[in-house]
């Protein structure tokens, strides 16, 4: 068995490359990943790469379409993956996560693979405080990351057939500890903060909702997606990916953090603007189809988790939002330093 994983040396695919590693010792294993995160590692053991057969260094969006010969699955986790690189950089967003997307599945359906895994986003829900959306509700994307997430899915279910199956995970927001950490992901900034400032504050007026998925259950999810069979969703399926236990107000988050951790401060801003991005999301489909596969962590374990795993590397710095831990701040240095230009690709 073989399995591509595209955008491998990020957040997610850190964490995945181990899990897919324990759960398949025996099977191929293929990251594909331009590099712009790999050196950012935040732990004191292997990089994850050593799990991997082979690590390619690419652009998704000239991604050799012999790359897919003889590949199982293709798990597509690359991605411009968050709202402020998405805001300023839209075009590449568009170009990256709708386009390449399609594209690489289009070129993997040539070449006999079977299945495709794409990281959708709960974030296509936009706004709906209203009531929880289902997989028949209306998506409503504010943002160009969310937008572009739709725009994938449209087009990945023309591609669907008995020979070629997809599963869209509409994931909700990450958390938790990685061996690649992001902290510019609500919960993961909350802790950091907590830990370095001894304070949270809420820029919004915390009511806004979020589900959120620990960033290993993430991993689990894309196994049971690699491992579905067609009677079990269909050839195309879109699913929110999650659980139901993980939908939690802004202002409940903080809550939890502190519980754990009394000594520290919450700010909320109760004269915040509305925030724009607020939703809650049913998991039930979810939760039938992949009964094995469910979240294994809660809020309270990621937590503990995540402050362990920043106690462990030493983390103390209050001004983390402008380091290297926030994927904006990344790109920005690598354009300041014309290593890439301002289409986010390297310069030769």
């Amino acid at each position: 068995m073989k399995i591509l994983i595209t955008g491998n040396l990020g957040y997610v695919g850190s964490e995945l490359t181990k899990t897919l590693r324990k759960k398949f010792p025996e099977s191929t294993l293929i990251g594909y990943d331009m590099g712009y995160y790999a050196k950012y590692l935040t732990n004191n053991s292997l990089m994850p790469e050593v799990y991997l057969d082979s690590q390619i260094y690419g652009d998704v969006c000239e991604l050799p379409a012999d790359i897919l010969k003889g590949v199982d699955t293709v798990v597509q986790l690359a991605a411009i993956s968050n709202d402020p690189i998405g805001n300023k950089f839209e075009k590449v967003t568009y170009k990256v996560n709708h386009k390449a997307v399609v594209e690489i599945a289009e070129k993997a359906k040539k070449q006999g693979v079977k299945n495709i895994v794409f990281a959708s986003s709960c974030s296509v829900y936009g706004f709906a405080e209203e009531s929880e959306r289902t997989e028949q509700s209306e998506v409503g994307p504010i943002t160009a990351y969310a937008k572009s997430k739709v725009y994938a899915e449209k087009d990945l279910e023309a591609l669907a057939s008995d020979n070629f199956k997809i599963t869209c995970l509409r994931f909700a927001t990450a958390c938790g500890i990685s061996d690649r950490l992001r902290l510019d992901l609500v919960l993961n900034d909350f802790v950091a903060g907590a830990l370095t400032s001894k304070e949270i504050t809420i820029l919004s007026d915390g009511t806004p909702w979020r589900p959120l998925i620990n960033v290993k259950d993430m991993g689990r999810a894309i196994i049971w997606a690699h491992l579905r069979k067609p009677e079990n969703g269909g050839n195309f399926l879109i699913v929110n990916t999650g659980g139901n236990e993980w939908n939690y107000q802004v202002k409940d988050l903080a809550k939890h953090i502190n519980d754990i951790l009394p000594e520290i401060k919450v700010t909320i801003n109760k004269d915040a603007q509305p925030d724009k991005r607020s939703y809650k999301v049913n998991f039930d489909l979810f939760n039938r189809l992949s009964r094995d596969y469910q979240p294994e962590y809660d809020i309270n374990t990621t937590i503990k988790e995540l402050i362990d795993g920043l106690n462990a590397i030493e983390f103390r710095d209050k001004d983390f939002r402008k380091s290297k831990l926030m994927r904006l701040n990344v790109i920005n240095e690598l354009i300041e330093k014309g290593i890439i230009d301002s289409n986010l690709k390297f310069r030769k």
